[in-house]
């Protein structure tokens, strides 16, 4: 197994967070990238219907009221710093830091409303990401597959040669390897395909994806010249094993590994300069940027982390620096993909953990005033896929407390993206404890936005 170390980041939790990408061999159990394609087979064939997710996950939970549901007319230690800007939809309003989303918000519907009222940062992202209450953190072992996972086991790649779930650049969430974007119980076989390191940075390559030095693809095509390849990239997997196991499964491994569709899709470099300029040249365009090539050429979801927003002190001085690059991020994203006519196909979905607390700390005696964790009510952006733009779904009350109309819940959310990826909400996978597990927790799709 190859791994590839990335930048740390921290929350409160203390717990840091590693961007790695494992080749040829999966997670602890050897698995081997034919064995994961032939369990994919397994499952049966995927639909044909060409939808995807992009999934852009705020790590550490961001400020609703100083985002995407602000509270002008609250008392000052509730409005906090920022002020309200309009957008290009009559009525709906933004934080002042947020020019990019306001152009393009009848393009991407706001949903005001959602809670699941915890404020822990490992039972929140799992309830968020998988639909139920889960892990906590007393215990992060992740206990259900997330919605990633389970797309990718029902629907599989969009094209062939592509990964179905990728990550990008790392899908670590607070701190768990790797994370609650994990299949869980569902199997190694549906976690993401892991993108290591920046792909703002010039050197930036997904390492098993290219050739090792000196060698071509006449070369690779030997068996002798194949494992002296792999040997570059795996550490325990088992060499017999693989070189036997040459059937189709481990061709179309073969392909992925070394294919030119995969290779092409995931070098950046490729792109016009000025579209990599529109996005931002930081790690948060550029991962942005990816998540376009990748679903244009065939992935079925991707993620793309943005860590950083736990914000207890310092909240405006760690806005104003953290919003312009996730602004130029998104609002880049949801106008490429309307001008290239893909936004009908892709759905995109910017949410985090939890909101933070509506009335501002004091800085607990860290520094300016901030806000704390709050599951009470928060803000999610959704759009793309063949939903609805231009509308807002729920509302929170004056001060961001709590809902104050169309309570929503994170199964309402995922209920609503396997709706638009065509897949029954009627499923049910075996859990460890051998009992038929649904994918959807009681969830509803969000009607407002079909």
């Amino acid at each position: 197994m190859l791994t590839i170390w990335g930048r740390k980041s921290k929350t409160c939790d203390g717990q840091s967070r590693r961007d790695f990408l494992r080749v040829g061999t999966l997670g602890l159990t050897g698995l081997s990238l034919a064995d994961v394609l032939r369990a994919r087979a397994a499952a049966g064939p995927a639909a044909p219907r060409p939808k995807s997710v992009i999934l852009y996950w705020l790590d550490g939970g961001p400020s609703h009221i100083d985002t995407y549901d602000p509270k002008p007319d609250a008392p000052a230690e509730f409005r906090g710093p920022f002020s309200a800007i309009s957008t290009a939809v009559p009525g709906i309003q933004l934080s002042e830091h947020l020019p990019g989303h306001a152009r393009v918000m009848d393009k991407v519907s706001l949903i005001r409303s959602m809670y699941h009222n915890h404020g822990d940062h490992f039972a929140a992202a799992h309830w968020m990401l998988t639909g139920y209450l889960g892990s906590n953190a007393a215990n992060r072992e992740p206990k259900y597959p997330s919605a990633g996972s389970i797309v990718a086991k029902l629907r599989g790649p969009n094209r062939p040669g592509m990964p179905a779930y990728v990550a990008v650049p790392y899908s670590m969430t607070i701190g768990l390897r790797p994370g609650y974007n994990s299949a869980a119980y569902l199997g190694v076989a549906y976690n993401p395909f892991e993108v290591g390191g920046d792909p703002n940075a010039d050197n930036f390559q997904v390492k098993n994806l290219n050739y090792a030095p000196g060698l071509d693809l006449n070369r690779l095509s030997d068996r002798r010249g194949l494992l002296t390849a792999l040997d570059r990239f795996r550490g325990a997997a088992d060499r017999q094993g693989l070189m036997d196991g040459l059937d189709r499964f481990g061709q179309q491994a073969f392909q992925l590994v070394t294919g030119e569709a995969a290779r092409r899709a995931f070098d950046i470099s490729r792109e016009d300069p000025r579209v990599r300029e529109r996005y931002g040249r930081h790690v948060y365009g550029q991962s942005a940027l990816l998540a376009r090539r990748l679903v244009e050429a065939g992935v079925t979801f991707v993620t793309v982390h943005n860590g950083g927003w736990d914000h207890h002190w310092n909240l405006e001085a760690g806005l104003k620096n953290r919003l312009p690059t996730f602004d130029q991020s998104v609002s880049a994203l949801i106008e490429d993909l309307d001008q290239r006519g893909m936004l009908d196909d892709v759905m995109v979905l910017v949410m985090g953990e939890f909101g933070r607390t509506p009335r501002m700390n004091d800085g607990r005696g860290q520094g300016t005033p901030g806000r704390d964790h709050w599951g009470g009510v928060m803000s999610v952006l959704i759009g793309g896929g063949g939903l609805k733009g231009g509308q807002v779904v729920g509302a929170s009350n004056r001060r961001g407390e709590r809902p104050a109309e169309r309570p929503i819940m994170p199964a309402d959310v995922l209920a609503t993206l396997y709706h638009v990826m065509g897949i029954d909400l009627d499923v049910r996978f075996i859990n460890p404890a051998g009992r038929p597990t649904a994918i959807n927790n009681n969830g509803h799709v969000i009607h407002e936005l079909l």
